[in-house]
Order: C-alpha cells, then sequence, then structure tokens
C-alpha cells in the first residue's frame, strides 16, 4: 500500500498541480476554518507510529466536525514531503498536521511560505509563528523497556532493533541502553538500526541474527517490519517488547512488555486545539510518564510482582527528575 501511494503521488503531483487537480483523500468544504490536514510519512495502517498518528487525527476531526486532507505513504525524503505538505495546503485547511520528526525541515519550509495556516510536527523538534511540535517522550517509557530487560533477561543478553535513524528513535535507543545499564550494568546490549521501518523480512533476519548471538528479550522500534520481527521471536523462542501500543495482547505468547508512547494523544491534542483557536503557536508541548496516558511501560499478566514494583518505582522517580533519561548513545552496535 505505501508503495502504491508513493508512486501515484510522484507520478500525478506534477500533472495534478498544473491541472489544479490534487491525488488526496479530500472531503471538500467551503469553510476552511473546518479542515484539516494530515501527512503521515508511511502507513497509515502500519500497525505502529503512522496509524497510531492517523488514529489520533481521526478523532480530533470526527470530535471537531472537520473535514480532511490526507495523504500518507509519502518517502520520509524532504523533497517528496515538502511537496505533499504543499499540495496539502493548497486545499486550504486553517491546520496541517505531519506526523514524524522526519517531517521537520519540511514543516519549516511550507510553514514559513503559508503564514495563514498553523503547521503540527507531532513528535517534531521545531517551532515557528505558525509552527509549533508536539512530543510524547517515548524515550521515558523506553528506559523503563530497558530496565524491565534487563531485570527479566536470562541469558544476559538483550537487543534492541529499529528501523531508521530520525531523532525519536535515536532518542529511543539511547534512552533503552540506559535503562539496562541502570537496571543491571553487567547485561550486554545487541542494537541494530536496520534501516527499514516496514520491512518484515529484513526485521526477522536482523531478530534471528541477535537471537544467535544471545538475546533472549528484544526491544522493537519498528511498523509494519514487527510482523517479521514477531515471527523470528517465535521461531528462536524468545521474548519481545513492542513500542507505541500495547502489543502484549496482540501476540502474548511474545510480548512481555511494551513501551507505549502513544503519539494518537499528541496528535488528538494538537489537532484539537488548533481547529478550537486554543492553540498558541511557536510552543513545544512535551507529555511524559507524568501523563500515563501517554507514556509507560505495559507489562505482561506473567510478569513478577518483584520487576513490577521495581518499574513502578523507576517511573515516579523519571516523573519527579530523579532519573535523567539521555537521548544520546556512544556505545558499540550490533551488526550482521
Amino acid at each position: 500500500m505505501m508503495l502504491t501511494n508513493r508512486r501515484r503521488f510522484l507520478a500525478a503531483s506534477g500533472a495534478c498541480l498544473a491541472a489544479g487537480l490534487l491525488p488526496i483523500s479530500a472531503a471538500r468544504a467551503q469553510d476552511a476554518a473546518s479542515k484539516a490536514g494530515l501527512l503521515l510519512p508511511g502507513r497509515r495502517d502500519d500497525g505502529g507510529f503512522m496509524q497510531a498518528g492517523f488514529a489520533g487525527f481521526e478523532s480530533a476531526t470526527r470530535e471537531m466536525k472537520a473535514q480532511t486532507v490526507i495523504i500518507d505513504g509519502v518517502r520520509p525524503q524532504k523533497d517528496e514531503l515538502v511537496a505533499a505538505l504543499r499540495q496539502i495546503a493548497a486545499q486550504g485547511p486553517s491546520v496541517i498536521a505531519a506526523h514524524g520528526g522526519q517531517c521537520n525541515e519540511a514543516a519549516r519550509i511550507v510553514a514559513a511560505e503559508q503564514p495563514q495556516i498553523q503547521f503540527l510536527v507531532i513528535q517534531g523538534g521545531v517551532e515557528g509563528p505558525n509552527l509549533t511540535s508536539y512530543e510524547v517522550l517515548q524515550e521515558q517509557s523506553a528506559w523503563l523497556a530497558g530496565a524491565a530487560a534487563a531485570l527479566m533477561t536470562k541469558t544476559g543478553v538483550v537487543g534492541h532493533i529499529s528501523g531508521i535513524r530520525v531523532p525519536p528513535g535515536l532518542k529511543g535507543r539511547a534512552a533503552y541502553a540506559a535503562g539496562v545499564a541502570h537496571a543491571k550494568p553487567g547485561v550486554k546490549l545487541l542494537t541494530t538500526f536496520c534501516g527499514e521501518q516496514d520491512d518484515a523480512a529484513l526485521a526477522a533476519k536482523v531478530t534471528v541474527a541477535q537471537a544467535d548471538a544471545g538475546a533472549d528479550i528484544i526491544f522493537t522500534m519498528l511498523n509494519a517490519g514487527r510482523t517479521g520481527a514477531i515471527a523470528a521471536c517465535r521461531e528462536k523462542k524468545i521474548k519481545q517488547i513492542g513500542n507505541v501500543r500495547d502489543w502484549v495482547p496482540v501476540a502474548p505468547d511474545v510480548f512481555i512488555a511494551s513501551a507505549i508512547a502513544d503519539v494518537s494523544v499528541a496528535m488528538s491534542d494538537g489537532v484539537t486545539a488548533a481547529l478550537s483557536g486554543r492553540l498558541v503557536p511557536g510552543q513545544h508541548v512535551r507529555l511524559g510518564v507524568a501523563n500515563g496516558s501517554a507514556v509507560r511501560l505495559a507489562m505482561a499478566p506473567d510478569v513478577p510482582e518483584a520487576v513490577r514494583g521495581v518499574i513502578l518505582a523507576y517511573t515516579a522517580d523519571i516523573a519527579s527528575g530523579k532519573i535523567v533519561v539521555p537521548t544520546s548513545y556512544e556505545g558499540p552496535e550490533f551488526s550482521l
């Protein structure tokens, strides 16, 4: 689906712009103030980060009775993101939400061109007169995931797999590594950025390689590629910690926990505030473990009570500032 959407977008964008017709799923409205745009540099049904953002956008626009202009399946390349944002802006929405830190620069460019539109970047790090970032601090739940993995590993080796090296993924890896080291300093960490969020075969290959190197618990920060990691965990009889949403009910035989970073909360909050006129432009809004609906570690029912108690204490320490979660990692990486 992602490839099909991208091909349609790339092939049609130039001609459609010239003709005044746009290849976007849009419900056209007379009132521009009741229209919101969304850019997803990935699939809206990826089962992970993109789908969570799409769900938050749908919830907010449904509640606010706003018409929508949506483009998904765009590659996370600046030129393509800029072109997609310009297409959405041409439809006259009052707010455009770009999902993911990979949209930072594209949003900065198009926001400067369209001062009458309020731009949001979810998981972003940019601000401006009509540009606001909302960030769910997924590194806080990733830190808790690292602590849980270290406390529950039986081999003394844990893994981490992510796709592309965007700021949220890099922060999450750094936090996970810190959580491992804090909870049990002797545990070895294997960490890999495989280069693709949605490639199930590649995710399975990396999972098997880390399992063969001794990892018995792997923290995955993937989107559609997670299905491959789940299958490989079953094959190797090891456990996984998910991210963004709660994966324990989805595959209870594989997942022992999930580092919840519910970006749907940030998306919904931001879009609702913008459409209602309550948004203060130029802010950087952050949601962490102090907001348990957005950020927390969800644990499987069979996680030992002793581990649960330690994780709850760590959560309180992060919320209070007693534990400061790092966002950079200088350690070794695992290669195939």
